[in-house]
């Protein structure tokens, strides 16, 4: 009866062993700003203070530009997401990027307030922070969404819109990111808040492209660095619960501005079928897809997707 007594006890003890080793293996507490600048904000990013937040820009290219461009992440991205476009533009264009309420460096918002609307009224402050009166607005997934809706309420401030796989019709994803559904998840997520797999944001970043293997591991470095930016988490759960709102849809069939719909044929997350909708309600619009891409084309392959917005805004090219 001792041995069994002994054995049970043993048997239990590796148990506990094992769980604790499990729960400091993805142990995660949040990061402070400072710690996550030094790799992900130097030049030429900078801090501004927009609605009582520090909020991370960079602003590169010709400030002679009368049409700056300004480009808008998803959700659980950052500004670093349009590096690959910003290269390719600031040479003949003002390129401004920011990381949004919630994510990336800039963090919570100060109202707690993920609704689009509120997203709206944040790029009007940036632009008025910055002092650009007038714009070409792009964004992909919620920044696509953004800057639709921007356009719809401030159209004499957007001129030209460029969507890239952006939200706005109701719909229901082929696949859904894991970190995304466990974020959404009672309990689970407010577990998420100090625990925090790696393998959860690579299988998450994985989903969203359309050929897995570009996906690297100072990729998934900035993913998991972002998430762990102190309140980005509890703002995800945050902006989650804040979908997927009322459907307002039909303001797209209202918009009358120069639109180019880029879209990934791979996309799982919003299907090429909306992409398509995009380009019928927007009169005149240009719809490309891209074959073999996933939800976040431009990150991608931001050569061939750049490639389309030249042509569109009529840049010629680069000597």
């Amino acid at each position: 009866m001792a041995l069994i007594y002994r054995t049970l006890l043993l048997l239990l003890a590796g148990l506990v062993f094992f769980f604790m080793a499990g729960i400091v293996a993805v142990w995660a507490p949040d990061k402070p700003l400072a710690e996550l600048q030094a790799r992900w904000a130097g030049a030429p990013s900078q801090f501004i203070t927009v609605a009582g937040m520090q909020v991370h820009v960079r602003d590169e290219g010709p400030r002679d530009d009368p049409l700056p461009i300004v480009l808008l992440h998803g959700t659980s991205d950052s500004l670093h997401t349009w590096g690959g476009w910003a290269a390719h533009l600031r040479g003949q264009r003002r390129v401004i990027r920011f990381d949004l309420p919630g994510f990336g460096l800039t963090g919570p918002g100060a109202t707690g307030d993920y609704s689009i609307d509120a997203y709206v009224r944040f790029v009007a402050a940036v632009l008025d922070s910055l002092d650009v009166p007038r714009v070409v607005l792009g964004g992909n997934s919620l920044g696509g969404e953004i800057a639709w809706r921007a356009a719809w309420a401030m159209p004499q401030r957007v001129a030209q819109l460029i969507l890239v796989d952006a939200a706005g019709y109701p719909t229901e994803p082929q696949e859904i990111p894991l970190g995304f559904a466990l974020a959404r998840t009672a309990g689970v997520r407010t577990a998420l808040e100090y625990l925090l797999p790696r393998g959860l944001v690579l299988a998450s970043v994985r989903n969203v492209y359309g050929d897995p293997s570009k996906v690297t591991p100072e990729l998934v470095d900035r993913y998991y660095d972002m998430a762990l930016r102190a309140g980005n988490r509890r703002a995800l759960a945050q902006r989650l619960d804040a979908m997927p709102g009322d459907d307002v849809s039909d303001r797209i069939r209202t918009l009358t501005l120069p639109t180019l719909v880029l879209w990934g044929a791979q996309d799982r997350l919003i299907p090429v079928a909306l992409g398509r909708r995009f380009a019928q309600d927007i009169a005149g619009a240009r719809f490309i897809v891209l074959d073999g891409l996933g939800h976040v084309p431009h990150q991608e392959d931001p050569v061939r997707t750049v490639s389309e917005v030249r042509r569109f805004l009529g840049l010629v090219p680069q000597q």
